[in-house]
């Protein structure tokens, strides 16, 4: 009897050995798989593609509405100062963000006479203290590795990498790991 419960299990055993084997073998596959950019090929079709859903029509008419220009307008203004790398001279306008917006801890500034969005990343507890004494007409000095828009917003959204204020750094944005 003993032979017979072996010969049953032997075959059970084996399936499932194989079935287990089989899931490595995929999962290792796709590890294996490298994460490399899109070429400049692959980068315009994927442009294209969204510009032909709905989403990018979408984008594509408030672009070309007054907001949207306006919005797109204020963007290039301080793109300058933000490729450059140099300080951008503001003015807080107010301590809270749009209705709805969901961009995490902001505040409005004035920038060169445009009203932004000054959007920050992770803020560590001391820093949050910082950001919340901040009083409406404070005059900051921002710098910032980019400037967005969506059509959500009726400004340009800046993200802020440094603030300071009378000569005080009052946030830093940590890199991201890895390098990123």
């Amino acid at each position: 009897m003993m032979t017979y419960r072996n010969a049953l299990i032997l075959p059970i055993a084996l399936a499932s050995g194989l079935l287990f084997t089989n899931c490595d073998s995929k999962n290792e596959s796709v590890a294996k798989t490298p994460n490399r950019p899109l070429t400049a090929a692959e980068s315009k079709a994927a442009l294209k593609q969204w510009e032909a859903s709905s989403d990018g029509i979408q984008f594509k008419n408030w672009e070309a509405s007054p907001e949207g220009k306006k919005v797109h307008a204020g963007a290039v203004k301080i793109n300058k100062f933000i490729r450059s790398n140099s300080n951008l001279e503001g003015v807080v306008t107010s301590l809270t963000l749009p209705e709805g917006s969901r961009l995490g801890f902001g505040v409005m500034v004035r920038i060169e006479g445009e009203e932004y969005i000054l959007s920050m990343g992770p803020v560590s507890k001391a820093e949050m203290e910082q950001l919340k004494s901040l009083k409406v007409r404070d005059k900051i000095v921002i710098k910032s590795r980019g400037v967005s828009k969506a059509p959500k917003y009726a400004y340009a959204i800046v993200s802020g990498d440094y603030l300071e204020r009378n000569s005080k750094v009052i946030y830093k944005r940590v890199p991201n790991k890895g390098g990123c």
